[in-house]
């Protein structure tokens, strides 16, 4: 559709112009069969006047009653088969068994039975309905037709000398140019119409548009947004709101009371409260959960403007999880303590160098078992500080490198079994035992970044395991759905849960020499891989120990290419 369609700025004096009319105008077709209804009407009307009239008086002609006769069935015929797509476009065969015919009816009737009934009146139907569905030339050229019938009716009774010619003349002209007006008018007000339809659709699209954006955005919101009358039912809900509230939020019915849950009183309080008030609220709600703790809930209430008298406003609440906003600003501080600790990581290393090289240069000429006693734990802490300084430009570099080439692949239970026997000779560990039960498979992993994962996992379980033989377990599995895994087992103390919300936070540590990077490290290398690591506890078989498990669930490889 164009856009200027029924503006009237475009071809505003071209009525005969496409540009005029709106193909597909609904108003006009609805017009259409109003007029097809009237024209129906106004045919049994005449049908049945020419039926009482031949009762009456037997020696009337014929002729009136079977032309009333043929007018019905010709209205019925054409409202039944005539398809029309506005506007009328020219004089055309929908203009002849329409405007057509019942200009040449009524001239026929009046011709049939003159000065018995004036049957004038009835050429307003065919002029309102060229002028209001037909383009300019035909609703002119049909009002021209119907002034020029007028005019020669009062031409044969002038003939016939019948009554005052100069009367009959006179208002055969003013009914002919109070048709023309009408006609003027009518398709003024068809136009302004059509225009306004134009504009109500376009408006209606683009508020339909609006609302599936809106309700787009609400569905992804990561805060839940509630709607709540001031009755304190709940109208609209998207399914953060869910997630926060449970109780199975999402199978209640819009709407719904909002204390159809003793959890959910208190967000009905602070709506009313809202409305009591007037004024926008917000409040910490905790709201209980069918499972665990309650949750801490932040609630900000809004009230929608309203611009009906007759409706109030709507309370808008939006809820969000206390946790996770806490979580957001804790992920914010250490990305910020991150990247300042890797600036102090690079200056600390070029000093920390010069104390280590003068430290052992110094030991070298040191003979006094105290002095050296003193130099070997200056080169110990150094160390230390060393290997803390690498891990945080570890940290640096990992989060830096967030891709792999598709390309880097390992055999799994290989390489797996090399890492361990290469932890073991240099740990001197005794009692770990290797499962490996990958299938050779492929992974896509680097290499020194497994064996910088399974030498620091193999590193926390030699600190808290047992001896006895079995007490480190390196296991390999394939999963159901493709993905292989990698399990290191120890029977060692469970973690409190406090260090198990924390366990894979940068710089948390339940020892007081560790830097509390090395397994925030091993998350960042997994991520990077596309792999998962998670930790619980479990016991390996029905009548063994418990002890604490980490695994790592790799991405599956993709195929390799065959020569």
């Amino acid at each position: 559709m164009k856009s200027g369609l029924w503006s009237r700025g475009e071809s505003a004096t071209d009525w005969g112009g496409l540009s005029a009319r709106t193909t597909g105008s609904t108003a006009l077709l609805r017009l259409w069969r109003g007029f097809m209804t009237a024209r129906g009407f106004i045919a049994a009307i005449l049908l049945v006047l020419q039926v009482l009239t031949y009762g009456t008086n037997h020696t009337t002609p014929l002729a009136p009653l079977a032309l009333a006769a043929l007018y019905l069935v010709m209205t019925l015929a054409g409202a039944r088969y005539v398809r029309f797509q506005p506007p009328l476009r020219a004089l055309g065969p929908v203009w002849l068994v329409t405007v057509g015919v019942d200009l040449a009816v009524f001239t026929g009737l009046q011709v049939l039975q003159p000065g018995s009934v004036s049957y004038t009146p009835l050429l307003a139907l065919p002029v309102l309905m060229a002028a209001v569905l037909g383009t300019m030339p035909v609703g002119l050229g049909t009002t021209a037709a119907a002034a020029l019938l007028l005019l020669g009716e009062a031409g044969t009774r002038w003939l016939q000398s019948i009554g005052d010619p100069a009367t009959q003349f006179a208002q055969a002209a003013l009914t002919g140019a109070g048709l023309f007006a009408v006609a003027l008018l009518a398709h003024e007000l068809a136009l302004r119409l059509a225009r306004e339809e134009t504009l109500a659709m376009r408006s209606r699209s683009t508020a339909r548009m609006h609302a599936l954006v809106n309700d787009l955005i609400i569905e992804t919101l990561s805060e839940g947004v509630l709607v709540v009358d001031a009755n304190g039912r709940v109208h609209a809900a998207n399914p953060a709101a869910d997630a926060i509230l449970g109780q199975g939020l999402s199978s209640l019915e819009l709407p719904f009371a909002l204390d159809v849950h003793p959890a959910w009183r208190p967000l009905g309080e602070l709506a009313t409260q809202t409305f009591a008030l007037r004024t926008a609220q917000s409040r910490e709600i905790p709201i209980a959960q069918p499972r665990g703790a309650p949750r801490e809930v932040r609630v900000r209430t809004r009230l929608t403007p309203s611009t009906d008298a007759r409706a109030d406003s709507l309370c808008v609440m939006f809820l969000q999880d206390l946790r996770e906003l806490e979580a957001r600003i804790r992920t914010e501080k250490l990305a910020a303590m991150g990247r300042m600790s890797a600036a102090v990581a690079h200056e600390i290393r070029n000093p920390l160098a010069a104390i280590t090289q003068a430290s052992a240069l110094l030991g070298e000429d040191l003979v006094e078992p105290g002095h050296r006693k003193l130099t070997a734990m200056v080169q110990h802490n150094a160390q230390r500080l060393a290997r803390i300084v690498d891990d945080v430009l570890d940290v640096s570099r990992a989060r830096q490198q967030r891709s792999l080439p598709l390309n880097e692949q390992l055999a799994l239970d290989a390489t797996v079994r090399t890492v361990a026997e290469e932890w073991v000779r240099q740990s001197r560990r005794q009692g770990v035992l290797l499962l490996l039960d990958g299938g050779g498979c492929d992974v896509r992993f680097d290499v020194e970044h497994l064996r910088r994962i399974m030498v620091n996992l193999l590193d926390n379980a030699a600190r808290y395991a047992g001896d006895r033989e079995g007490s480190i377990q390196i296991t390999t599995q394939q999963g159901s759905n493709g993905r292989a895994s990698l399990q290191i087992w120890s029977d060692g103390a469970p973690l409190e849960a406090a260090v198990q919300r924390h366990l894979f936070e940068p710089f948390f540590s339940s020892e007081s020499r560790s830097s509390g990077l090395g397994l925030f490290i091993c998350r960042e290398l997994c991520e990077r891989h596309g792999a998962t690591i998670g930790y619980e506890r479990r016991t390996l078989s029905a009548s063994g120990p418990e002890g604490n498990e980490f695994f790592v669930t790799f991405a599956p490889a993709p195929a390799r290419l065959t020569q």
